[in-house]
């Protein structure tokens, strides 16, 4: 009879074998930034995150810092939105500013730029549109402009989230057609259009006014597809690639890992948060225990990275 048991006997023992570990060093830190002044509105379906306006930036910018984070993911929230989603693209607009305050006060952090027309557009899609039809080929410049205007501004990684087809093609051209060509490409290449977002549109404001997404983000059926949009997205000049979203979805990080060679990002998104948060609110689990056990389930599935709205809890765990 084989003895497995003697490798569990007490923490000393089965730290000392265990084969994945999770780490602050493994986490980006998602943030919202928003127009206005004095402004830290909590988004009441993702309980502890709020939206900051820039002079209320730095208070959870210094809590990023203290916790030893070293990656923040931006994504912005425009005052004015246009259907075009012209300050996605304006080198004034709020996440530019946002990287520029980063840039100059925290230059410690690597900023990862979110690239999508969905927070900026008056309709909520993330490309343009035409008679109720999502044009792909006709989004590509502006996307491609985004990315410029946010390298310009500072970002150290462009993470282009719109699964419109080509566009790391276009992003990477326009990048190293305008000095760029040393800022890598992150890219959400199996993005699938999945339930698990509700919360994230709460806070970005950038539910679909009409339809949904389902003609352009991925299937939740189709496996082997991802790792078609994944090769391909690599054969256009992505460097790393997200899977989002990250727990439903552990296979297709796997399936991933066994496949590329290259850095593998989850996203632990917001209704996977949510989730965890209103069931320990109700008292029905451990916090602490269900949101340390997903990190590791998803490193043991494969990621080298993992974004997450839990990143500050983890790291307060991690340090105790």
């Amino acid at each position: 009879m084989k003895r497995f048991r003697k490798l569990r006997t007490d923490e000393r023992m089965r730290s000392f074998v265990r084969e994945n570990n999770i780490s602050v060093s493994d986490l980006i830190y998602p943030i919202f930034v928003c127009d206005g002044e004095n402004v830290k509105q909590e988004i009441e379906s993702m309980p502890d995150i709020c939206r900051y306006s820039l002079d209320r930036l730095p208070e959870e910018l210094d809590r990023v810092q203290e916790a030893k984070i070293p990656v923040v993911l931006l994504f912005g929230i425009p005052e004015y939105k246009d259907e075009k989603g012209s300050m996605a693209y304006d080198d004034n607009g709020i996440t530019q500013r946002a990287i520029r305050l980063i840039r100059q006060s925290y230059p410690e952090l690597l900023v990862i730029a979110d690239v999508c027309l969905c927070e900026y557009t008056s309709h909520g899609h993330c490309g343009l549109i035409c008679d109720g039809e999502i044009l792909n080929d006709e989004t590509l410049p502006l996307l491609s402009k985004a990315a410029v205007s946010l390298a310009k501004a500072g970002a150290d990684i462009i993470a282009p989230s719109d699964m419109m087809d080509g566009r790391v093609a276009a992003i990477r051209t326009a990048l190293d057609e305008n000095g760029f060509k040393s800022v890598p490409v992150m890219s959400y290449s199996a993005k699938f259009a999945s339930g698990y977002y509700g919360p994230f549109r709460d806070a970005a404001g950038s539910a679909p006014a009409f339809g949904d997404r389902r003609s352009y983000q991925m299937d939740p059926a189709d496996g082997r597809q991802a790792m078609c949009e994944i090769e391909d997205d690599l054969s256009e000049g992505a460097d790393m690639i997200i899977i989002k979203p990250a727990m439903a979805y552990a296979d297709i990080l796997t399936k991933a890992r066994g496949r590329f060679f290259v850095p593998l990002v989850a996203y632990n998104v917001s209704g996977e948060y949510a989730m965890v948060k209103a069931a320990a609110q109700n008292g029905w689990i451990d916090e602490k225990r269900i949101v340390l056990e997903n990190m590791l389930c998803l490193k043991r599935a494969g990621a080298d990275r993992i974004i997450t709205y839990h990143a500050l809890d983890i790291a307060k765990w991690l340090n105790e």
